[in-house]
């Protein structure tokens, strides 16, 4: 299967994992070897300032740490929309990417427009986002930087199908519960 890297998985309706039931994931890196995504809307209630307060010279310290995913909870990532893009450690997509491995920091905030705090990944093997997909878990979509960095992510899910269309319109207006429709 070709790199999906760059785009945006949109879980599905009937994908009840807890971990990823209506998430938007930015896949950031996808090979025969596995693939590494995070998961963009799931903010926690703690704070760059609270939980991570070195990055305060690059982030805002009232801005929330989102939930990147279940691997590694404890390792934190920093997501960025780059200015000047030989300043990303590894780019996603365009200009939006990761910090390099020992980041100065004051450097950074002067070369990023944008950045997102996460605690963990999600996280794939060999082949078994391909299954997934087979298996229709999860809906494609093209990503960009003003949905990576959407002001209200937690509505995230809605917005990216409703923007694609067509009976994906319908699905995003679905509750979470059918029974109450």
């Amino acid at each position: 299967m070709e790199s999906l890297r760059g785009q945006l998985l949109v879980a599905s309706p009937t994908l009840l994992d807890p971990n990823f039931a209506r998430t938007v994931v930015l896949i950031a890196e996808h090979s025969d070897e596995g693939a590494l995504g995070l998961v963009l809307n799931r903010p926690t209630p703690a704070t760059v300032g609270e939980a991570t307060p070195d990055l305060e010279p690059l982030a805002d310290d009232e801005q929330p740490v989102f939930v990147g995913g279940p691997v590694r909870p404890e390792t934190v990532l920093v997501l960025a929309q780059f200015d000047e893009t030989d300043a990303a450690g590894m780019l996603a997509f365009d200009d939006v990417g990761f910090l390099p491995p020992e980041p100065d920091l004051e450097l950074i905030a002067a070369a990023t427009r944008r950045v997102r705090v996460f605690a963990g990944h999600a996280g794939w093997g060999p082949g078994q986002l391909d299954s997934e997909l087979e298996r229709e878990d999860w809906i494609l979509a093209p990503a960009d930087a003003d949905t990576v960095f959407a002001e209200r992510a937690e509505d995230l899910w809605g917005s990216v199908l409703a923007r694609k269309g067509g009976h994906y319109a319908l699905v995003a207006r679905m509750p979470l519960d059918p029974s109450v429709n």
